[in-house]
């Protein structure tokens, strides 16, 4: 597969995903991504940026009816993570900033998170991320990550 291709399917990403790390036991997309019903929309590698959809779930309300925080995060996360997988050796995520600016709110069917890296070291990789409903932005996010530096073990 060309690496500097841009996919822009569901499955084409996974796949991207599964065939970068094959002798890791590394599991895509996560069962967190998977529980939120995340679906990846779109991967441009030479812009390092990728572009999530996420349902807005009745179960994710918190007691005002707008979406929990802490599940916005985990959105975000769950496309930063990806993200930094697609372009960099496995990593954690050491930081992560969010800034709220409108809630999101039961009429809503769904959310995107689209990230992208900002900066890349051989250790570091520093994402922005914006939180959007059509062309509305909801939140936004600066996190780093941490390249691991021994192999995941089994």
């Amino acid at each position: 597969m060309n690496s500097n291709k841009i996919l822009s399917t569901n499955d084409a990403i996974t796949e991207h995903l599964k065939a970068r790390f094959p002798d890791l036991p590394l599991t895509f997309p996560p069962a967190c991504f998977i529980t939120m019903g995340g679906e990846f929309l779109h991967f441009d590698p030479e812009a390092k940026r990728l572009r999530v959809r996420f349902p807005v779930k009745p179960e994710f309300a918190n007691p005002m009816g707008y979406m929990q925080g802490g599940l916005i995060v985990g959105a975000i996360d769950n496309t930063i993570g990806p993200l930094t997988f697609l372009v960099a050796p496995p990593s954690v995520t050491t930081q992560l900033t969010t800034t709220y600016i409108r809630p999101i709110t039961p009429d809503l069917s769904h959310f995107e998170v689209e990230a992208v890296i900002t900066e890349q070291t051989r250790r570091l990789v520093f994402i922005d991320a914006v939180v959007y409903a059509g062309d509305k932005q909801l939140a936004q996010a600066r996190a780093s990550s941490m390249v691991r530096e021994r192999p995941i073990e089994a």
